[in-house]
């Protein structure tokens, strides 16, 4: 009964440990969360006890049933991993969905130091490099502009210059300027609104 108790700790361990990872991620709004991270953890966890344990007395090798979490949590990564606007996003959250089916294996064989470990290294880098990204990094801001005279169309690149926005690229099609602006993540919405505001004759039909 007391073996049990132990197996079923090892379970709350991983759940809770994956459930860190996922709650950063939450925190973030991207596509995997908390849910999703302590069930991946806890499942690790229980494929590693049922390997280890569940065939006691039989000839068996208990890293089988381990190794195919590592090839199985590929196909749940690859559901988070999408492609929009010409850049690969949830790579990261793959990732993280990787590494809290690591630290299911570690706590399912009771190695809890090591999860720990591996649990405060992750969310410390996710952390860290979120501050980086968004004091350093840049984003791609797509601007579709109609003009409300023809004429105000070469006043355009002129006034993009002035203000020291990097323009990414610049179309006209059919009367329309689209425009994909490169901005500092920090504070592209305030570099957004004093751009929009120095638009005299142009009219913002769409902002992504």
């Amino acid at each position: 009964m007391a073996f049990d108790w132990v197996l079923i700790f090892r379970l709350f361990a991983a759940g809770v440990l994956g459930g860190l990872i996922g709650l950063e991620r939450e925190f973030r709004a991207k596509e995997a969360g908390v849910r999703t991270h302590f069930i991946v953890a806890l499942g690790s966890a229980l494929f590693m006890i049922i390997s280890e344990f569940a065939f006691d007395g039989k000839q068996h090798d208990a890293a089988r049933v381990a190794a195919q979490v590592v090839s199985g949590i590929g196909f749940i990564g690859a559901g988070v991993i999408i492609f929009q606007r010409n850049v690969v996003r949830g790579i990261t959250t793959a990732a993280g969905l990787w590494v809290a089916a690591a630290i299911g294996l570690a706590c399912g064989d009771g190695m809890y130091p090591v999860a720990i470990a591996a649990t405060v290294l992750t969310v410390s880098c996710l952390e860290m490099m979120h501050f980086v990204n968004l004091h350093y990094s840049e984003k791609l801001v797509d601007l579709i502009l109609v003009p409300e005279k023809a004429y105000d169309l070469p006043t355009l690149p002129q006034r993009l210059k002035e203000q020291k926005v990097k323009v990414e690229s610049y179309t006209l099609s059919g009367g329309k300027v689209h425009l994909t602006l490169r901005l500092r993540q920090r504070d592209y919405l305030n570099t957004l609104q004093q751009l929009i505001n120095t638009l005299e004759g142009f009219t913002i039909e769409e902002i992504n």
